[in-house]
């Protein structure tokens, strides 16, 4: 779902995963927390911050262009999670990704 952004559900990824496995969300979110040590919701952020990241690289699309893509309610919120998952903001990563491009051309 992260990696395709036509297969975003048009509904709460609970609700979705819930109806795609036909198990109650509360049964299926507590197994996935003891096996995994995270919820699932910090996954799936997890997985939208480094699908991010991957589209920051590449450099082809805006940050708002990303946003929209996976789903984020705004800018504003991908930024906050981009900053809560790496400690960096995306702006700064997309700056260190270009420095490091830079270095490695001059050698």
């Amino acid at each position: 779902m992260i990696n395709s952004p036509e297969e975003q559900p048009n509904v709460n990824y609970s609700v979705y995963i819930s109806e795609k496995l036909g198990y109650n969300y509360n049964y299926l979110a507590t197994i996935f927390s003891e096996v995994k040590g995270i919820t699932i919701q910090q996954f799936i952020i997890i997985h939208k911050i480094e699908k991010a990241k991957e589209l920051l690289f590449y450099d082809e699309l805006s940050l708002t262009e990303i946003a929209h893509r996976l789903h984020y309610s705004s800018v504003a919120h991908l930024s906050s999670q981009f900053k809560k998952v790496t400690g960096l903001s995306p702006s700064f990563y997309k700056h260190l990704k270009d420095k490091r491009a830079g270095v490695l051309q001059n050698l």
